[in-house]
């Protein structure tokens, strides 16, 4: 059974940074052995009502571009911007200028890895942070999603 059927026209745009489309082939003790692709086929039929618009890129201006693309008419977005997260002023820039809510995802523990990772320019301005829990963050960050709608 679906978490939850009866909210309708939900949109929630799904933002993958650099290396994501890697999951399932590198590093497997990390990240898994689910490709994101096989992994968002389940995540579109957990949550049937929502439409879901998916992008990922390994080049930190055409996600810049992407969170401005649906930074005004979305309703959540799902930002895992991997390595990005600890270097990029600019994607931290991006989402402050924006207005949909957006939660910053990473599959891995960042806070529990490399001293660097623990930085992040995004999480102040994220309304929040899933970290550590694999893919099943982003069930958990669609469902904030619809606690909010």
């Amino acid at each position: 059974m679906p978490f939850v059927s009866y909210i309708r026209d939900m949109r929630i745009a799904i933002i993958n940074g650099p290396n994501l489309n890697l999951l399932g082939k590198r590093e497997t003790d990390i990240y898994g052995n689910e490709s994101f692709d096989t992994y968002y086929e389940k995540l579109k039929v957990k949550f049937p009502s929502v439409e879901f618009s998916y992008f990922q890129s390994n080049i930190e201006g055409e996600l810049i571009n992407e969170i401005q693309r649906v930074g005004f008419s979305f309703d959540g977005i799902i930002l895992n911007p991997a390595g990005y997260t600890h270097t990029s002023v600019a994607i931290g820039d991006a989402i402050a200028a924006i207005k949909t809510p957006l939660v910053e995802i990473h599959i891995s523990n960042i806070f529990g890895r490399e001293e660097f990772r623990k930085l992040s320019h995004v999480s102040g301005k994220a309304v929040g942070v899933i970290s550590g829990l694999g893919l099943q963050g982003y069930d958990i960050a669609t469902a904030y999603f619809f606690s909010k709608k």
